[in-house]
This record gives structure tokens, sequence and C-alpha cells, in this order.
């Protein structure tokens, strides 16, 4: 708001570099503008060493600006580690998730604000919300349904840095079942019917 971009930048990354800590910067500027600010993030994560450590969400400018540009600073956040949320807005434009991927950037699935003064959605169910990411992107695929389920679940996990999550051996036993015949089924027909399980113990499981 104040256009001095460089100083709110000294401040959050100061504070990472002084206690750290991890980062996560709203970034709601459209266009070329938004773009320059990510090219300045992945420019001090590269050079503080903090890739894995920060994460942009929103980043609406990705959506906004040509090819050359998106491919330019998708270059950059992926050198630098730096990952990117979407929560699939309903209004504006959002990262283009396969051709960020393509460059090797982490994108990850979240919600924004739910049922507050700024808006009226929103559940904290992320099997919806990588539906609505799917839904927005034009996935049709089974794979490319897949990259939305990823993003709520494994990508999301990695983003934040949380270890033993997943379907692997060795990996916590806490996972949601229900009932569908693949995850792209159940990224595009979300199902109300759900079991949760923590740490092998089923916390709704009917009596």
């Amino acid at each position: 708001m104040d256009g001095d971009s460089e100083d709110h930048l000294d401040v959050v990354f100061g504070i990472a570099e002084r206690r750290g800590a991890k980062i996560d910067i709203h970034l709601h500027e459209a266009g070329l503008p938004g773009v320059a600010q990510l090219h300045r993030i992945a420019a001090r994560t590269r050079a503080l060493g903090l890739g894995g450590r920060v994460a942009v969400s929103h980043a609406y400018a990705l959506g906004d600006v040509d090819e050359p540009a998106l491919d330019a600073v998708a270059r950059a956040l992926a050198d630098a580690g730096v990952a990117i949320m979407t929560n699939a807005p309903g209004d504006r434009a959002f990262p283009p998730i396969l051709r960020l991927r393509e460059h090797g950037v982490r994108l990850f699935a979240g919600n924004d604000n739910i049922r507050d003064a700024w808006w009226p959605y929103g559940n904290g169910d992320m099997l919806q919300r990588a539906m609505l990411i799917g839904y927005r992107s034009g996935f049709y695929s089974d794979e490319d349904l897949g990259v939305a389920l990823d993003m709520a679940t494994t990508e999301a996990a990695k983003a934040l840095g949380l270890e033993g999550r997943g379907l692997e051996p060795g990996a916590q036993a806490s996972f949601v079942a229900l009932p569908a015949s693949c995850g792209a089924a159940a990224v595009a027909a979300p199902p109300a019917e759900r079991l949760v399980f923590r740490h092998g113990i089923g916390l709704n499981l009917p009596d």
C-alpha cells in the first residue's frame, strides 16, 4: 500500500533470519507488479538459503501475465524453493498449476478465510478445495485430478515441512477413508461420507 516493497521484505526476511522462522506472504498484487514482487521474494529466499521455508499465498499475478513473464518467474521460484498456495478463488485469476509444475514449482492447496467478515464461504474441507481447484483449472483427466488431490494432501504436507504423511510404509496411520473408486473420482465428486483415522484410531467410526 505504501509502495515500499523492499522495506516490507527487509522486515519479513529479517525476522525469519533472526528467529529461524518460516515465511508465508499473502500476495494480492496483480499483473507485472505482482510478478516483480515474486522475483524479489525468490531472490531473497535464495540469498538467505531459505529454500523450502518460504511460501506465497494466492499470487494472483501468476494468472495475469503472458507466458514469457510467467515462465521467467516460475524458473526463479523453482530455483529458490518458494512454494505457492492457491485456494482457487472464485473471482480472480490464479496460478496456472500445470505450467508452474512443469518448471518445478511446488504448489499446494489451502483455504483462505472460512465464513468470516471477508468471505461467507468455506468449511475447511480440503477435498472440496481440491475439487474447486480441478474445476477452475479445467482438469478432466484422472492424472490432472490427481494433481489437485496431491495439492490438498502430500504437497501441502511437504510445503509445511511435515514428515510421515502420505500412503507409504512408515508414514503415520492418519488418513481419511471414503467411498470412491479412485482419487480422481473423489476429487470430481467429493462424497459426504468420511471415516477419519488419526494415528490408527478411528475418530468417527459407526457404533
